[in-house]
C-alpha cells in the first residue's frame, strides 16, 4: 500500500489544534493500516521523524432523518507523536 493511500485526511478539531503545540498531529488513516505502516508513511510524506503513534477506530454516529436511521462510517484515526529533534509538519504551520 502507498503512502497516499494509508493517509486519508489531516483531521482539524480544537482538540487536534491543542496538540500541535506539543509536536502531535492527528489524521484519519485506512482502516486496515498499522502503526508501522503509518509511522513509514508519515516520514514519507512530510520528512519529518516520528516517535510514536497512537491509533483508534472512531465509530459512526446514529443519524436520523424523519422515521429512518443509519450510521455515519466507521474511521480509524492516528495521534502521531513527532521526535523533538525534527521539524513540525509545513502544513500545520499555519494553523497553530
Amino acid at each position: 500500500m502507498r503512502a497516499e493511500d494509508i493517509i486519508i485526511r489531516p483531521i482539524l478539531t480544537e482538540k487536534a489544534y491543542d496538540g500541535i503545540a506539543s509536536m502531535k498531529y492527528t489524521f484519519k488513516v485506512a482502516k486496515n493500516a498499522n502503526k508501522t505502516e503509518i509511522k513509514l508513511a508519515i516520514e514519507q510524506l512530510f520528512d519529518v521523524k516520528v516517535e510514536r503513534v497512537n491509533t483508534m477506530l472512531v465509530y459512526g454516529k446514529l443519524k436520523r432523518m424523519g422515521k429512518h436511521e443509519g450510521r455515519t462510517s466507521t474511521y480509524k484515526k492516528a495521534i502521531v507523536q513527532l521526535k523533538a529533534s525534527s521539524k513540525p509538519i509545513e502544513f500545520f504551520n499555519s494553523l497553530a
